[in-house]
């Protein structure tokens, strides 16, 4: 399994970006996919995860203003950011697990590097 995260910058406050996952070596109708974000001396928090049996699980900070959405012919994920505030910064992963019903950090298996989110002006 690997996911490969794309798409990270500096923003400004108000602003959009859209994050991609290149996702091999599964079948994502069996696996739970989730972005995750983690802020200088905070704990990793789920944002959004989704799956067949789940979700899509919205974290309410981003409720609104974010949306997943995939191409399956291309495996990949994508996850829309809209309306970006400063608190948004952080570090966003892309996780998968086989079928999961909870968007926590600690269930998911596999992960990709991770990429900067900067909402700043």
């Amino acid at each position: 399994v690997q996911l490969v995260e794309s798409g990270g910058g500096l923003v400004q406050p108000g602003g959009s970006l859209r994050l991609s996952c290149a996702t091999s070596g599964f079948t994502r109708d069996s696996y739970t996919i989730g972005w995750f974000r983690q802020a200088p001396g905070k704990e990793r928090e789920g944002v959004l995860c989704i799956s067949s049996n789940y979700g899509p699980y919205y974290a309410d900070s981003v409720k609104g203003r974010f949306t997943i959405y995939g191409e399956n012919g291309q495996n990949m994920v994508y996850l829309q950011m809209n309306s970006l505030k400063p608190e948004d910064t952080g570090v966003y992963y892309c996780a998968a697990s086989r079928l999961i019903i909870e968007c926590v950090s600690s269930r998911f298996r596999y992960w990709g590097q991770g990429t900067q989110v900067t909402v700043s002006s």
